[in-house]
């Protein structure tokens, strides 16, 4: 994987670079929409890469529980599975085992818990989590980590840390795919001292790329740039860095301009479907009863369907029907802002610009539009 990733532009900390993976090249930075059991929710394949993504991300947890391995083996893995011609990456399932299951049990071994689904009983290791990847075919697959909550008692965050270290060493040792690059994973709670340490022992280990694990999980989003920055400063410069379920507008710009290279998050896809559109200046509810007679677009200029279509009235009016149009619409018209985003941010690297777009971004955040 020696020319796995090259960085073809820089401005201060930010980069821009390429992604070379068995399916396809993927332009960093890069926004992955996620596609939990396989499919990104609200929008067809085809119109994802219409829109210009190559990487979509699945998940492991739920992928090993429904619908299983050997359906997935048997149709010659998840690229043929899901019909998608792009890059994947799989998570490991690390987040879902530690945030859905109230029976979780950790020990040296692996992660205790029941499936969402029925109830049984699972038992998965680090070397377990790595083979399912495997199976799945992934162009880019994740160690198995722990993602201790906010807050949380630095004592069991710096035990944390080691086991999730351990878990990394067992899971690079049980990877045996030519053509799919297994990254490590970096912890630490919000203690900078964990931080480092995570970033130090993982990087030992020398993985073709990291995960930014455990930030945007509840602590001050001052505070999460702050740790960010300093567990960037010990990551390999040579190496992708992904920041892990960031995907509001100012996070993304801000961690760009300090080094992050991917993101993935199910905040543009949920939002959709909860009848809320990103727009530059906020969020914008289309339940608020001031979009009844409004038949502008939800953003002038914006080159989506929705957009290029529909009125806010209109599409306000789907939602209170229960129609499925709008999700669909609207799911299309939030991955489109991102995509655009993501270019923007490529863009301003190449022309010295990103502290710039960043500042731009600043003022963004999850009140709704104009209020």
């Amino acid at each position: 994987m020696d020319s796995f990733f090259e960085i073809t532009a820089r401005d201060g900390r930010a980069r821009c670079g390429i992604l070379r993976t068995a399916h396809a090249e993927v332009e960093t930075p890069v926004f992955m929409p996620v596609g939990t059991r396989g499919a990104v929710k609200a929008i067809l394949p085809e119109r994802l890469r219409e829109l210009g993504y190559d990487l979509i991300l699945a998940n492991t947890y739920h992928l090993i529980l429904r619908p299983g391995l050997e359906v997935i083996k048997e149709a010659g893995g998840l690229h043929n599975f899901t019909s998608w011609e792009g890059a994947i990456l799989t998570d490991s399932g690390g987040y879902q085992v530690f945030s859905l299951s109230r029976t979780l049990q950790v020990s040296e071994e692996g992660v205790a818990f029941r499936s969402v689904y029925d109830g049984a009983e699972v038992f998965l290791t680090p070397e377990e989590a790595v083979r399912a990847q495997m199976v799945l075919g992934s162009d880019i697959a994740m160690v198995l980590d722990e993602c201790v909550p906010y807050p949380c008692d630095r004592e069991y965050v710096r035990g944390s840390v080691e086991l999730t270290r351990r878990w990394a060493e067992r899971g690079k040792r049980a990877h045996r795919h030519p053509y799919q690059a297994l990254f490590g994973i970096v912890q630490g709670g919000a203690w900078p001292e964990e931080r480092r340490r995570s970033a130090e022992l993982t990087v030992e280990l020398d993985f073709p790329g990291y995960g930014i694990g455990g930030l945007s999980v509840g602590e001050p989003r001052g505070l999460t740039m702050e740790l960010l920055e300093e567990q960037l400063s010990l990551l390999p410069e040579d190496r992708p860095r992904y920041l892990m379920g960031v995907g509001d507008p100012a996070g993304l710009v801000e961690a760009v301009r300090l080094g992050v290279d991917m993101f993935d998050s199910v905040l543009p896809t949920r939002l959709a479907r909860n009848g809320t559109a990103i727009t530059p200046s906020g969020r914008l509810n289309l339940r608020n009863a001031r979009y009844a007679r409004d038949l502008s677009p939800l953003v002038e200029g914006c080159g989506c369907t929705a957009c290029r279509e529909h009125s806010r009235a209109y599409l306000r009016h789907l939602f209170l029907c229960g129609e499925i149009l709008p999700l669909m619409l609207l799911t299309e018209h939030n991955l489109c802002i991102l995509r655009r985003l993501l270019l923007d941010c490529r863009e301003a690297i190449r022309t010295g610009r990103i502290s710039e777009l960043s500042s731009a971004w600043k003022a963004w955040n999850m009140a709704e539009e104009g209020v």
